[in-house]
């Protein structure tokens, strides 16, 4: 921690960002409180996802971490195409997502995509479409 604290995490999983610095998704055990239906609150703890620079991690001896669900750069599965049903005489089609969109969810298939393969699929403007809420498209534009 910045002021030379140490704290006891889970490491759940890890990822890269564009720029290349990796990071460590954990959950660390806080404090927190739980409210009865009758207004008693009680002290308790919770797990708290939080993500952590990845030179601030030290693995416990032994520990290994290339096992980790690893996503990001390194992966290359920066985005979501979800097949969407179509809705009376429309047919099926892909709707193209940022990988942490919320609205990337609700279809019938799912599956990670490359911004390669991100680019091809909106190419074929009849099958696929952006979503509204993400807008993939902006980022896209420089994947070409």
């Amino acid at each position: 921690m910045p002021d030379g604290q140490e704290l006891d995490v889970i490491v759940t999983g890890r990822s890269r960002t564009p720029d290349g610095h990796w990071w460590y998704e954990c959950e660390a055990i806080l404090p927190s409180r739980y409210q009865h239906p009758d207004g008693r609150v009680e002290p308790g703890s919770a797990p708290t996802a939080i993500v952590v620079a990845a030179e601030s991690i030290t693995p416990l001896p032994g520990e290994r971490y290339e096992a980790l669900p690893t996503a990001g750069a390194v992966a290359g599965r920066q985005w979501v195409a979800v097949r969407v049903r179509g809705v009376g005489q429309e047919g099926p089609w892909w709707c193209v997502h940022r990988r942490d969109c919320w609205q990337a969810r609700d279809g019938w298939l799912t599956r990670r995509i490359t911004a390669r393969e991100a680019v091809a699929l909106l190419a074929d403007g009849e099958d696929a479409r952006v979503c509204d809420v993400c807008r993939p498209d902006r980022a896209l534009r420089t994947a070409r």
